[in-house]
C-alpha cells in the first residue's frame, strides 16, 4: 500500500460536474475510507445541529444526564417522543451511493458520526458508529445491553401519557424539545436496577478508545480519505483528519459550509452529499 503519496494542491472547480470529475480522478484506484457527519442525513429528514439554517438547540451534555434526576426525566421523554420518528426515516441516495462503493471494493468501510443507523440500513457493511447508536441502551450500573424497542415498549407502558404528537421537530439524534416531563417514568435496568442511557456519545462523553481504534484502523488501511456531511467540529473527525494528513494521502471533503478541515483538504466540494455521492459512485463503480 502507497502510505507516502504527495497530497495535490487543492483543486478549484467552476460547477459540480467538474468537482465531481476532479473527485473522481483524485481518487481513483485508491481504497477510501468515507467518514460521514449529520450533513449526510439532512436529505433523509433528520437536521444537522451546525449546517445552515439549523434550529439553534442546546444538546444534553453527559455532566447532566448523569447529575440531574430531572434532567434525566426530560432527556427521556424528548427522546422516546422522537424515537419513532427516528426510526421511520429512510436511507437516503448519499448512504446508498456509500454502500455501492463498498460493495463494488472501492471503498473499505464508512466511520459515522450519526446515530441514526441508516448507513447500515442502506447496505453497508463495514459501519464504524464512533458516536454510538440509538438503537441501543446500556445500563449505567452492570453493562448490560437491550434493545431500544424493548426499552420503548417498558416506556410507554409506564408513561400511557407519553404519545409522539404529529410534526414533531426532531433533533440529529433523535430528541425533541419537550416541556412537560415532571411525571414521567424512567425504566430501569431488569437486571441490577440500574440507571439506563442510550448506547450514544454524549456532549462531553469521550470516544470509547475500542472503538476510536476501529476508526482508526479503518482510515490506515485507505488510500484517500473522503469527508461527507461533516463540519468537522467533534473532536473525533479532526484526528481522523489528522491521521489521512500525516500519511499526506488525499482528503476530500464534501459539505454544504465551511468546515474546520477545509485548508487542509485535496479538494472541497460545497455541495449537497447525495448527489454528490451518488455521481461518485456512479463514475468509481462503472468500470468495476
Amino acid at each position: 500500500m502507497t502510505t507516502n503519496a504527495i497530497t495535490p494542491p487543492s483543486v478549484r472547480t467552476t460547477g459540480l460536474d467538474d468537482a465531481v470529475d476532479a473527485m473522481a480522478d483524485i481518487l481513483v484506484g485508491r481504497p477510501i475510507a468515507i467518514l460521514t457527519g449529520a450533513g449526510l442525513s439532512t436529505d433523509s429528514g433528520i437536521p444537522d445541529y451546525r449546517g445552515e439554517g439549523s434550529r439553534v438547540v442546546n444538546p444534553m451534555t453527559i455532566s447532566q444526564f448523569l447529575g440531574d434526576e430531572t434532567a434525566r426525566k426530560r432527556y427521556w421523554a424528548g427522546s422516546h417522543l422522537g424515537w419513532r420518528r427516528f426510526m421511520s426515516v429512510q436511507p437516503n441516495a448519499g448512504h446508498r451511493a456509500i454502500a455501492a462503493l463498498e460493495l463494488a471494493g472501492v471503498a473499505n468501510g464508512v466511520v459515522t458520526q450519526n446515530v441514526d443507523g441508516l448507513h447500515l440500513r442502506a447496505g453497508s457493511r463495514r459501519v464504524v458508529d464512533i458516536h454510538g447508536s440509538s438503537d441501543r441502551v446500556r445500563c449505567l450500573s452492570c453493562g448490560q445491553i437491550f434493545s431500544r424497542d424493548g426499552v420503548a415498549e417498558r416506556m410507554a407502558a409506564a408513561n400511557p401519557w407519553l404519545n409522539a404528537p404529529e410534526g414533531v421537530e426532531l433533533n440529529p439524534d433523535g430528541d425533541v424539545v419537550i416541556e412537560h416531563y415532571g411525571d414521567m417514568v424512567v425504566p430501569s435496568c431488569t437486571v441490577c436496577g440500574g440507571d439506563l442511557k442510550p448506547e450514544v456519545v454524549f456532549f462531553g462523553e469521550f470516544v470509547p478508545t475500542e472503538k476510536f481504534a476501529e476508526a482508526s484502523a479503518l482510515v490506515r488501511g485507505a488510500e484517500a480519505l473522503v469527508i461527507a456531511g461533516s463540519s468537522l467540529t467533534v473532536n473525533s473527525g479532526i484526528r481522523l483528519l489528522d491521521q489521512a494528513a500525516k500519511r499526506r494521502i488525499p482528503i476530500v471533503i464534501v459539505n454544504r459550509g465551511t468546515t474546520k478541515g477545509d485548508g487542509r483538504a485535496t479538494l472541497k466540494i460545497d455541495a449537497g452529499t447525495s448527489e454528490v455521492l451518488g455521481a461518485l459512485a456512479e463514475r468509481l463503480t462503472a468500470s468495476v
